[in-house]
């Protein structure tokens, strides 16, 4: 459907129902009737918000990944908890020597 906003300068085209039950179709969706009718028009919503987007200047801005640069946390890369072997092998239910025993799963 075309629809003119005088106010945003720009031509609408929105989604169709049939539009809707194609791509529930490619997706293998079996939609409801009022289903069908609410993602029509939620999704026409959603496209006229795209289409009013592309009416914005966006000349003087720089391309960005994130609205927000908060930079990589940055840490010393040392152990803070050493390996406590002794103890770690206190838990095992089997093992051998300083090696865990598991049971063979690959025949």
């Amino acid at each position: 459907m075309r629809r003119w906003d005088p106010y945003a300068r720009y031509i609408f085209v929105g989604i169709t129902r049939e539009e809707v039950e194609r791509v529930a179709s490619l997706a293998r969706l079996r939609l409801e009737a009022a289903e069908i009718e609410r993602l029509t028009g939620d999704l026409d919503k959603i496209l006229e918000a795209f289409a009013r987007l592309q009416t914005l200047d966006t000349s003087g801005v720089a391309p960005t990944a994130h609205v927000e640069d908060f930079g990589a946390p940055m840490r010393d890369d040392r152990v803070t908890n050493p390996p406590a072997g002794d103890e770690l092998l206190l838990n095992a239910p089997a093992r051998d020597g300083r090696l865990f025993r598991v049971p063979k799963i690959i025949e």
